[in-house]
């Protein structure tokens, strides 16, 4: 398997976006095991570590096979990864999804919606893909707000994974209108 090496790194103020490496399983895995750092995803089980390697090989095959995927969130001012962000293929309903999840420690800071305008700006600007959507709990106030500050809109009620969430849209548009410099 390569090592993400077809991964854009792609930078703001505050986060760097890299790709993953497999020396990143045990700092997601402890990331993915704090308490309710999962409780809003379809399996809110603390993963195995197994579980976090095959997570980090798929998202390595995924940039190598399509060109997309998740990137290691990475803080430039400590080395530390972070948690992930990215774009994510849902073939069940042919969209593309923007995702994030980070460490608690860094909750409430904005960096989910910087790292989440890196990866809109790529989706737009490099694949050119239409649309984006965001699926989030639909008691998950926070990953709401950070996909309303994204400027996803009309949340409507549906299912994906297994679960009721909600599910926010951006067409590419307006995304561009408001985020052409």
């Amino acid at each position: 398997m390569k090592d993400g090496s077809t991964t854009p790194t792609l930078t703001s103020k505050r986060v760097i976006l890299r790709p993953f490496r497999l020396d990143d399983v045990t700092t997601l895995h402890r990331i993915m095991i704090e308490p309710g750092v999962m409780q809003y995803f379809p399996n809110t089980e603390p993963p195995e570590i197994s579980r976090v390697q095959a997570l980090i090989e798929r998202q390595i095959m995924q940039w190598n096979e399509h060109g997309y995927g998740w990137w290691a969130v990475e803080l430039p001012e400590t080395g530390q990864l972070a948690g992930w962000c990215g774009l994510q293929y849902l073939p069940e309903t042919d969209e593309n999804e923007v995702g994030y999840l980070l460490e608690k420690s860094n909750w409430g800071k904005g960096l989910a919606t910087e790292a989440g305008r890196l990866s809109l700006d790529y989706g737009f600007n490099n694949l050119k893909f239409d649309a984006i959507i965001g699926i989030v709990h639909p008691d998950n106030i926070a990953s709401q707000r950070v996909l309303e500050k994204l400027g996803l809109k009309s949340p409507r009620q549906a299912r994906y994974f297994g679960i009721d969430c909600l599910r926010y849209e951006i067409n590419r548009r307006d995304y561009l209108l408001v985020n052409s410099t």
